[in-house]
């Protein structure tokens, strides 16, 4: 039990790098100090939960897959699309399983699971939390074009042609008709007493 609880908790340390791992893809676009994959995870998974709800899933278990879907990025980077043509990563169930070696089983299975099905794509939950990630790459790359990176446009294209749930791709078209902080003036403008 006490080696178990000493590799769960060096777990937790190793997800704390995505914390301080940038996404790799936005340095090619030339975004100086790009999001953390921590960053990104967090969106991710909130977009999931978003669209799974829209789409009649589960919330929850769109959200936790979207939580570990780049959690092997704390063993093998963030490899830039452009890399992944001369690299040949181990697959993400393979990561994780690595990652999960020592863990208390029933932590193990939940994790396994969750990368498996997401990786598999065949749930509706799993295809909601891809499509999160795809739309939260869609949105962030709209946000580095507001801030005047305007290399940006290849990332927009390539998420939204990747989309599939109806409900990512009215979202995406709303985020490319709008303004990252167009809901700010809807907040103030319609707020009473602000």
């Amino acid at each position: 039990m006490k080696d178990e609880t000493a590799k769960l908790t060096g777990l937790l340390y190793e997800v704390g790098l995505l914390k301080r791992y940038k996404r790799t893809g936005w340095l090619v676009a030339g975004v100086r100090d790009p999001e953390s994959i921590a960053d990104h995870s967090f969106r991710t998974a909130v977009i999931a939960s978003v669209i799974a709800t829209l789409e009649g899933g589960s919330p929850e278990r769109a959200a936790f897959m979207s939580l570990f879907h780049d959690s092997q990025e704390t063993r093998i980077t963030d490899i830039p699309y452009l890399a992944k043509r001369y690299l040949k990563a181990a697959s993400n169930e393979e990561v994780t399983a690595e990652q999960m070696r020592g863990i208390p089983s029933p932590v193990a299975d939940v994790i396994i699971g969750a990368v498996g099905e997401y990786e598999e794509k065949v749930s509706l939950e799993a295809r909601c939390a891809r499509d999160a990630d795809k739309l939260e790459c869609l949105i962030q790359a709209v946000e580095y074009r507001e801030q005047g990176h305007q290399n940006v446009q290849p990332w927009i294209d390539s998420s939204l042609a990747a989309l599939q749930t109806a409900s990512a791709k009215r979202l995406a078209d709303e985020a490319l008709r709008t303004g990252s902080l167009e809901w700010l003036g809807h907040v103030i403008n319609g707020a009473p007493g602000l």
